[in-house]
């Protein structure tokens, strides 16, 4: 692709509304309301929190409601305009335009970092991944969400390539994400699943985990910087 930063920006410029007009129940009934409740398990109130590939916000401003210093970074300026609209009246958070491959942040700076289904869409993830390492403090953690290889975005944008399109999309498998992070100076410290409505994850206990996250649409991970 020619400039997948322009290409990428273009696309979800023109998704943040129909993004926005579905957020709340995604975060609060849906397929994200089990990330702030993990994630929060692994904080210390006041830290202070880069939440990347916020969207419009609402994920950014729960952490704040839970007492974290928290900024977010989207590279949609439509994106990044809706969350300053939605958290006016929020003290200590703030939203910024920027880039997951050139973090806008001092290294070491941050006790951690949240990326929700972000990691997939940049031209370059181990990249990214290292940028974000490069920007938390040694023992500082980082919430991660990966789709699983049955979710929709992944139907509705990887396929794509097999009929040769340009696609701004990086698929990765849930286990794959956790190898490329544990070899590039992260530790596993905790994940979860977020099962499809199909799915019901204490039945498959049993299982190896890569099954477990075969039916998911999507798994969560926590990890150290070390």
């Amino acid at each position: 692709m020619n400039n997948w930063h322009i290409e990428a920006e273009k696309q979800w410029d023109q998704f943040a509304a129909e993004w926005s007009s579905n957020s709340k129940d995604m975060w609060e009934n849906g397929s994200r309301k089990k990330i702030l409740p993990f994630f929060l398990s692994h904080l210390k109130e006041g830290s202070y929190i880069a939440d990347l590939g916020c969207g419009d916000g609402y994920g950014t401003l729960g952490l704040a409601r839970h007492g974290m210093k928290a900024i977010g970074l989207d590279l949609s300026k439509e994106m990044v305009d809706t969350a300053s609209d939605r958290a006016k009246g929020f003290k200590g958070v703030q939203f910024i335009q920027g880039d997951l491959s050139q973090l806008p942040f001092e290294s070491d700076s941050l006790d951690g970092t949240m990326a929700i289904n972000s990691l997939e869409w940049t031209e370059n993830p181990l990249h990214s991944l290292n940028e974000i390492r490069r920007i938390v403090k040694t023992d500082g953690v980082a919430c991660f969400g990966i789709l699983g290889p049955t979710a929709a975005p992944r139907q509705a944008h990887s396929y794509k390539r097999l009929y040769g399109e340009q696609i701004i999309m990086n698929s990765m498998m849930p286990w794959e994400f956790a190898r490329l992070a544990e070899e590039n100076g992260w530790k596993l410290i905790d994940d979860k699943g977020v099962e499809k409505r199909e799915a019901k994850l204490e039945q498959l206990v049993h299982l190896p985990k890569e099954i477990q996250q075969a039916v998911c649409f999507m798994w969560l991970f926590i990890l150290k910087k070390i």
